[in-house]
């Protein structure tokens, strides 16, 4: 259900209940409420809101499912759960075999220093290193950001963390040409819960809050989006672009997206930033809550 409200929010309790209970709701007026979002066009945007709902019917309903299923004083373990159970299902479904059915041959992205880690005192840098594919979340960044970050909460020396990004961006999005190199949608969940980087990321923000960063540039897509969210502070360079293509690919968020992000903005922001595809810039991120800071961010070492 998403709503449409003309000329401003109504105020009522009927109204509420509504807001309360919609997948999201569009107005043409300013609102600082996290149920609603601001949009130049209602009427364009129910019209491509309507156009991808139709070509992915069965990802956007369990988007919806998954989004109404979490709640902001939960368990991470256990919307982590939640969202990785709803993606392999997904993964096992026809909307997603027939976007990989398009694709090309799978590759395996092999690269010893695809994260690189170094270390100033009580201060450690997790730099992501694939600057000529905008740092595209493969197998082997993630695997070397489970390190890093395993490194620094083993070690209570660390008292800083700052996950940045060489190149153009701070992370695209998932690697596209290693999706679907799992052939078992079950061994994929077991993977993704069990070696999980957003689960090493929030133990480490509880532990250290805002020494905890993530300074991001650049695209700032999916699992990028997703990552940084969980950090206690992310500052934003002004060129930043924020959004969550996974429903062209009929799957949602699989990098614990639909825990962290929905803390920050909502479930309601959250849906629509799947459900319609839409970025959002650094300042509307701002708004928002998804990030906390718009500067120039330091170069990454």
């Amino acid at each position: 259900m998403v709503g449409v409200c003309r000329g401003g929010i109504p105020r009522s309790d009927s109204a509420d209940r509504w807001l309360d209970l919609s997948t999201f709701t569009v107005t043409d007026t300013a609102s600082d409420d996290r149920r609603v979002v601001q949009v130049s066009d209602i009427d364009e945007t129910i019209a491509l809101l309507s156009d991808r709902v139709a070509a992915r019917p069965v990802a956007a309903a369990i988007c919806d499912d998954v989004l109404r299923a979490g709640s902001a004083a939960g368990s991470t373990a256990g919307g982590l759960i939640t969202e990785s159970l709803a993606y392999s299902t997904l993964q096992a479904g026809a909307e997603f075999g027939g976007w990989l059915a398009a694709q090309g041959p799978r590759r395996r992205h092999e690269q010893d220093d695809a994260v690189v880690l170094s270390r100033n005192g009580s201060d450690m840098d997790i730099t992501f290193n694939r600057p000529d594919r905008h740092n595209a979340f493969s197998n082997a960044l993630r695997a070397g950001l489970i390190d890093g970050l395993t490194v620094a909460l083993a070690d209570p020396s660390v008292e800083s963390v700052r996950l940045s990004g060489r190149g153009r961006s701070f992370c695209s999005g998932g690697d596209l040409s290693e999706f679907g190199m799992f052939s078992d949608p079950a061994d994929a969940h077991l993977a993704r819960t069990r070696h999980s980087p957003a689960l090493l990321l929030d133990a480490l923000t509880r532990r250290l809050g805002a020494g905890c960063r993530a300074d991001v540039h650049g695209a700032v897509l999916g699992s990028g989006m997703e990552m940084a969210a969980y950090c206690g502070v992310v500052a934003a360079h002004p060129d930043t672009v924020f959004g969550l293509p996974e429903l062209d690919l009929g799957l949602v968020p699989g990098a614990g997206g639909t825990v962290s992000v929905p803390r920050r903005i909502g479930r309601w922001r959250t849906a629509y930033l799947v459900l319609t595809g839409r970025r959002v810039d650094a300042a509307t991120a701002l708004r928002w809550g998804l990030v906390d800071e718009v500067n120039e961010p330091a170069p990454a070492s």
